[in-house]
Parts: C-alpha cells; structure tokens; sequence
C-alpha cells in the first residue's frame, strides 16, 4: 500500500506490531486521515537479535529475511484492517531498530503518532508499555493513545 502524495491534510503515524491495541490505532488513524484528508504512515520496527550477529551461521541473507517477514506481517496487517476505499491513505514502513526510536523518528513532522496500549488487568490498564510512555515524553508531536476494545 502506498500514500497518496496529492493529500494536503495531516500526516499520522501509527505503530503497528500486529498486536489487537496496534490493530485498534491502526483504524482509529485510518479513519482520522480520511475525515481530515491526511495520510497514514504505518511503521513496524524489527531487529536482529544481538546475539544474531555473534554467530559465525549469521548472514545478511538472515537479516534480509527478517525485514521481509516483519514487511509481509505489516501488509497482511493493512489488508485486514483497512478497507479496499482507504488503501490510498496507507503506507506501510518497516525499520531496522528499537520500536520506540524508530517509532519517535518516523513521527518528525508528524503531526500526530498513534500508538495501541495493551492493559493486563485494573492496574496495569492505568499504565502504559514501555514504548508508549518513552514516546509520550520524547515525541514532538501530540501522542494518541488507543486501548484495545471496540471501535
């Protein structure tokens, strides 16, 4: 899926880990960019596990096959979350690196990045993840914060 570039409105980006909170920020951003005639940038971040690059056996072929899986898991993401009429306001972006900063970078000149929080339980629900809150005190953009639960 790709962005229309001709959109003049606001552009929102969205982090998407496949997660039902990501999934919930993902129509919530889908349907704001198409009420204010903005585009959405969905962004999965993905990383080599330290220890990979340790290992004699590990290639940039592995890597490779990494970021293939994590973009094939963001497009079925999209193709199940968003309708066929909305697929123009989509782009799909996956990013080598700690979910947070790639989510924090992706949203410079944003004006807006939305994110899914999942709650586990009374508690945990008045907090939020790790990436969530890192993002909510370092972004330079206002940060929207959608729970899992009906939309």
């Amino acid at each position: 899926m790709s962005a229309d570039v001709t959109n003049s409105g606001p552009r929102i980006v969205v982090g998407v880990d496949g997660s039902p909170s990501s999934r919930a920020a993902l129509r919530w951003a889908i349907r704001y960019a198409d009420l204010a005639d903005g585009t959405v940038d969905a962004v999965m971040a993905w990383h080599v596990p330290s220890m990979l690059g340790s290992y004699p056996w590990a290639s940039i072929d592995e890597t490779d096959d990494l970021r293939g899986s994590a973009l094939k898991a963001l497009e079925a993401v999209l193709k199940a979350e968003v309708e066929a009429d909305d697929s123009h306001l989509a782009s799909a972006e996956v990013v080598n690196g700690h979910p947070a900063e790639v989510l924090l970078h992706a949203a410079a000149g944003a004006e807006l990045l939305v994110l899914g929080s999942r709650g586990h339980g009374r508690f945990a629900e008045a907090l939020l993840g790790s990436v969530a809150q890192h993002c909510v005190h370092h972004a330079h953009c206002p940060v929207l914060i959608v729970r899992d639960g009906p939309t």
